[in-house]
């Protein structure tokens, strides 16, 4: 029989769509791998055994009535832990929202109900996605499926790693410096940021308002297509939603070609830092992008140089500014409220308490970059830069119609490695961040693994604002060359867990 976790999202919602195996089969069959195998992995917090059985069973009720239903029907999901999902626990990787129970859908949660997706639970991230690993999570650190003993990215690694070990097809993360598209680098799967705004941001707890962006990870490009597709478009529950169609996503990736494509390499994404192996499997992608017919020209983004520091300037401030309603006295964590203490001191000791070290350490930079005498020469200097980064974009794609780089700089790093130095940990951001300062669309495929350590290596793809389907067209064509060269998808080389 065939093994229903090993399926890719569209092979299961054929099954499911031409009777030979039903909605509950395929949702029981990932619930009990879950059962077998996220004690040692740890992707998920909380796993809605009840709720994914029942969604499932309404899939099939409504195939047996001929009802019409989305193309992903029935295929199961893993939802990072930042979205609020109606009478199931949101936490944020916090311990100041632990045991809330949030009593409304975020906008992403409504559409993958509506599209038939169903929910299998909630992944575990870096705390309020603050972090490049998955080790700032106030419930623990999730493992990467390669190597048990790597970080799987972050701050969305549970999603990541849930999809490498087959323990859901489908994910949902979210991107504010590449946390979708660099947990998908080091575990060998799919991870697309859209377009700033091309999917509603209402319900996602925020963390920095002018980066954050949800989005799809999968095991194949197509995959993230049709995810795309079902949460993607206008919301007026959220200012920041572009009022505009949905590229054409699922088209671009059923017809990958990149002949006649200008592909830029960008030059200061490459040089000190970067592990050789990862630029080795960077420069084959390039070759094999000329092999499938497009021109590759080498460019120049010098403003690139300043991302990291813009945006550890940025996120920050307004992380500052949206953690501020985590005080104590509306939900959540409440410490020291014995009747002795007042508002300011309870609020005090509960963020004390409920905050771990990453997020206080954001607090406080953000805090003090927005202070009095502060301002202009550090958030304000950091937004000059950002529209600096935005112009850098604008030129290259003036002469190119997509950009490539590594996605990461190194492969996964051992879990503990980097825990006392945050510079370090900030660094493996290094390529996905500028993305996110312009509001671009990006996406990270995998492109082989390095020779050193035999873990995957991420190939990015960055492409105009509202020009998403670009990024599936090329990654198509890339994943389809990969695959034919090394005869199986990269995941049929992870170890079996």
């Amino acid at each position: 029989m065939t093994d229903l976790t090993r399926l890719t999202a569209a092979e299961t919602a054929a099954k499911i769509a031409s009777g030979e195996t039903s909605a509950v089969e395929v949702a029981q069959a990932h619930l009990d791998r879950i059962a077998a195998i996220d004690e040692k992995v740890h992707a998920f917090l909380h796993v809605d055994t009840d709720g994914a059985l029942a969604a499932a069973r309404a899939v099939d009720d409504k195939r047996a009535r001929g009802e019409k239903l989305g193309p992903l029907a029935g295929v199961p999901l893993a939802l990072k832990d930042i979205f609020t999902t109606e009478g199931v626990p949101t936490t944020v990787g916090s311990k100041i929202l632990e045991g809330w129970i949030p009593p409304y859908d975020a906008t992403v949660t409504k559409r993958l109900k509506a599209a038939g997706i169903v929910i299998l639970g909630k992944t575990n991230m870096d705390e309020f996605a603050m972090g490049s690993s998955t080790e700032n999570s106030a419930y623990g650190p999730t493992s990467n499926p390669w190597d048990l003993t790597r970080i799987p990215g972050g701050s969305g690694g549970g999603s990541s790693a849930a999809l490498a070990s087959f323990q859901a097809p489908l994910a949902i993360g979210t991107d504010t410096g590449g946390s979708i598209r660099q947990p998908a680098a080091v575990t060998g799967t799919v991870g697309v940021k859209p377009t700033y705004g091309g999917v509603s941001r209402y319900g996602m707890v925020a963390f920095s308002s002018s980066l954050d962006q949800g989005g799809p990870c999968a095991r194949t490009v197509l995959d993230a297509a049709l995810l795309h597709e079902a949460i993607a478009g206008h919301d007026p529950l959220d200012s920041t939603s572009i009022d505009a169609p949905v590229p054409p996503v699922v088209e671009a990736a059923r017809n990958g070609d990149v002949k006649g494509l200008r592909v830029g390499v960008v030059k200061e994404f490459a040089g000190e830092g970067y592990q050789a192996g990862v630029m080795q499997r960077f420069n084959e992608s390039v070759e094999l992008l000329r092999e499938l017919g497009a021109e590759v020209v080498e460019l120049s983004c010098p403003s690139f140089s300043y991302a990291l520091a813009a945006y550890y300037l940025i996120a920050p401030s307004e992380c500052s500014s949206n953690l501020a309603r985590f005080d104590g006295l509306r939900y959540g964590l409440r410490t020291g409220d014995d009747g002795t203490r007042s508002a300011e001191e309870v609020t005090s000791l509960t963020r004390e308490a409920g905050f771990g070290p990453e997020v206080k350490r954001r607090i406080m930079l953000g805090t003090y970059a927005l202070s009095s005498g502060y301002y202009d020469a550090y958030y304000g200097s950091a937004q000059k830069v950002r529209t600096l980064i935005t112009r850098d974009f604008e030129r290259a794609f003036t002469d190119v119609d997509v950009l490539v780089s590594p996605t990461t700089p190194t492969t996964a790093f051992p879990i503990g490695e980097r825990a006392d130095d945050p510079m370090a940990m900030y660094l493996a951001d290094l390529c996905t961040i500028p993305a996110n300062l312009a509001g671009n669309a990006a996406m990270s495929l995998p492109c082989g693994l390095a020779p050193e350590d035999g873990l995957p290596v991420g190939l990015q793809i960055i492409a105009p604002a509202l020009a998403d389907d670009r990024l599936y067209r090329v990654g198509a064509a890339v994943e389809a060359a990969f695959t034919a060269r090394w005869g199986h998808p990269l995941l049929e080389e992870a170890p079996t867990l």
